[in-house]
């Protein structure tokens, strides 16, 4: 499937009262522009052109050098369309997709549909959906036969007109060679004073063209002008990531309280236990259990591990197959091999484990010395006791023991025994003293 898309993305965002741009929101974990070029590509677009408005620096670095399109002034969707006209010209009768960066949520199977319904003969098809509440809305004007004529918005719309519930989600196709014929005929004889893109259905009417309309589902369609409805997109991408991982193998014992990102990758029969958090870059090995209140991101999971609960798993993390992160225990920019657990209570930081050891409870890497990061490294079987602190840049070899309670600041050989603590004394009878003592002092 051959096609060209349009992503309308110049929008100033004022009702999200924010500093950056709105096409880069999140949901999900991915900024709004990346769901759509994401489905875009998804659906096999062969160029992709953003509209944005003059200053996005912000955008046009996520864009990473993809083509970015001024629009100055800002007249409207339409204005936005024509600025792109001199790429159009370039596409003949080769379909376009236009596409509204603040309406995310739109698939990859819905884009290809419109684009074959262009291919197919229709010169413009709209994409709209149904509902009862159609306020603010353009509707699809049709009509006796039922063949789309126009979109009215709703302020120019009359009272008739006002209770169509079939109405225009922003989103269209049509063929280049159309675009380029009718959006220089636009006008701003209109409420706003714009240049409405909608207009070219009713320009296309008027010159013989076939203008066509397909509905989809309202959730696909979640525009976002705000924090309210931005918590509404953020829900329906929610609902339809636990959705397909649950489909793809994945146990997840209270769905609801479990949030993905666009990019979590998890393998079969993984089991998640309520109120589990996964940022971006999580991949998770088949088999493996994520406990309650863990929060995973960055993270490349092993098969068969055991994480929680209330893990924390920070960017960088790499386990191996069989690793177990107890409760309590948090990891960051570590690797730890086969076999090796951290069970209580422990931090793990910029570190190199290896297979089978063993983290007791309390213990901590201490990476940082207030200037810079250094590495702690710790050999294939070794055990690390109780409440030791391991100060780097320090190597532990392999089968090598740090009795409880040590602070290492010295590499430790192979199968050496490693103590470092205050000797132990003890004093006949202290105990019993001390209470006579302390019971005097309550008279």
């Amino acid at each position: 499937m051959s096609f060209s898309a349009i992503i309308l993305a110049a929008g100033k965002g004022t009702r999200l009262k924010s500093d950056l741009p709105k096409p880069l929101h999140k949901v999900a974990g991915m900024p709004l522009l990346g769901w759509v070029t994401g489905a875009l590509n998804s659906a096999g677009a062969d160029s992709i052109f953003t509209v944005i408005s003059p200053g996005s620096q912000q955008i046009e670095s996520w864009l990473a050098g993809s083509p970015a399109i001024i629009q100055e002034p800002q007249n409207g969707t339409g204005h936005a369309a024509l600025c792109c006209l001199d790429r159009l010209q370039a596409l003949g009768d080769k379909p376009v997709i236009i596409l509204f960066a603040d309406t995310p949520l739109v698939t990859s199977a819905t884009i290809s549909g419109l684009v074959e319904r262009v291919q197919g003969g229709a010169d413009i098809c709209v994409l709209g959906f149904h509902t009862d509440q159609p306020d603010g809305y353009g509707r699809l004007v049709c009509d006796r036969t039922g063949k789309l004529t126009a979109i009215i918005e709703h302020k120019d719309a009359t009272d008739e007109q006002r209770s169509i519930g079939e109405v225009n989600s922003g989103i269209m196709c049509a063929k280049a060679s159309v675009l380029c014929a009718l959006l220089p005929k636009l006008t701003s004889a209109n409420a706003q004073g714009e240049l409405y893109l909608t207009d070219i259905v009713e320009l296309g009417v008027e010159a013989g063209m076939i203008p066509t309309y397909a509905l989809a589902d309202p959730a696909e369609l979640v525009g976002i002008n705000d924090r309210v409805q931005l918590a509404a997109a953020e829900a329906v991408a929610q609902a339809r990531l636990r959705h397909a991982a649950m489909l793809s193998g994945v146990t997840l014992t209270d769905p609801s309280s479990v949030f993905l990102s666009a990019d979590t990758r998890i393998e079969r029969d993984v089991i998640i236990e309520p109120h589990v958090v996964f940022g971006p870059g999580v991949h998770i090995g088949a088999g493996t259990t994520i406990k309650a209140f863990s929060h995973i991101e960055e993270t490349e999971c092993g098969t068969d591990c055991v994480i929680g609960p209330y893990a924390r798993l920070r960017p960088g993390t790499k386990l191996g197959n069989g690793v177990k992160i107890g409760n309590f225990v948090e990891v960051k920019n570590t690797i730890m091999d086969d076999g090796a657990k951290a069970n209580h209570l422990t931090y793990l930081g910029d570190s190199e484990i290896g297979s089978n050891v063993n983290i007791g409870a309390g213990t901590i890497t201490c990476n940082y010395d207030g200037f810079n990061k250094a590495k702690t490294i710790i050999g294939v079987g070794a055990f690390i006791g109780s409440n030791t602190a391991l100060v780097a840049p320090v190597t532990i070899g392999a089968g090598a023991i740090i009795g409880a309670g040590s602070t290492i600041t010295q590499s430790v050989a192979e199968n050496a025994l490693a103590i470092s603590r205050a000797e132990q004394s003890h004093k006949q009878d202290a105990a019993e003293r001390f209470r006579e003592r302390q019971g005097q002092k309550k008279k």
